[in-house]
């Protein structure tokens, strides 16, 4: 055992890495919102991220191997954030904190939709999506005319907000 952490133990040590306010919400927003600026994670943050805890936590986050971070090509100042192995293998703790959240905790339909997909679909369904997290992250090579698992939790998400607005 290490002075670096209070334990070995494996939930403590993972609670080191990802308990606190804001790890799990930014890696959220990359994997299920496909956000992969800094702009974006904070335009777009349902929980209203402040923009200097964003930036510790993605310096964090990078510098504990669950994000890279590269220049955008596209404009050179900004960066592209990706999932790392690491974090893409969160998937299944997503799901079940999901469910978890949707039978224990006053939740919105269009906020747990997803949640309620992927605790349906299983383990089979999570790992469809951690395919599809390795192509578009680690540059990995799917099946072609390989179904969308995040364009399918996106539609979902869509249909309920768009049910919704056109009843209220």
């Amino acid at each position: 055992m290490d002075d670096a952490h209070r334990s070995g133990c494996p939930i403590n040590l993972t609670l080191e890495v990802l308990g606190d306010r804001w790890s799990l919400i930014v890696i959220r927003d990359i994997m299920f919102g496909n956000r992969r600026h800094f702009r974006e994670l904070l335009q777009n943050s349902q929980e209203k991220i402040a923009s200097n805890i964003l930036a510790d936590r993605l310096r964090r986050l990078v510098d504990r191997g669950l994000l890279t971070r590269e220049d955008d090509p596209t404009h050179k100042q900004k960066a592209i954030y990706s999932l790392t192995e690491m974090a893409i293998q969160l998937v299944p703790i997503f799901a079940h904190m999901g469910a978890w959240g949707r039978r224990n905790l006053p939740v919105t339909e269009e906020l747990s939709i997803r949640a309620e997909l992927l605790e349906e679909g299983g383990t089979e369904l999570w790992e469809e999506f951690m395919d599809e997290l390795r192509a578009k992250h680690l540059g990995k090579k799917l099946p072609a005319r390989t179904p969308s698992v995040l364009a399918r939790l996106t539609e979902a998400y869509l249909s309920v907000v768009a049910r919704k607005t056109k009843s209220a």
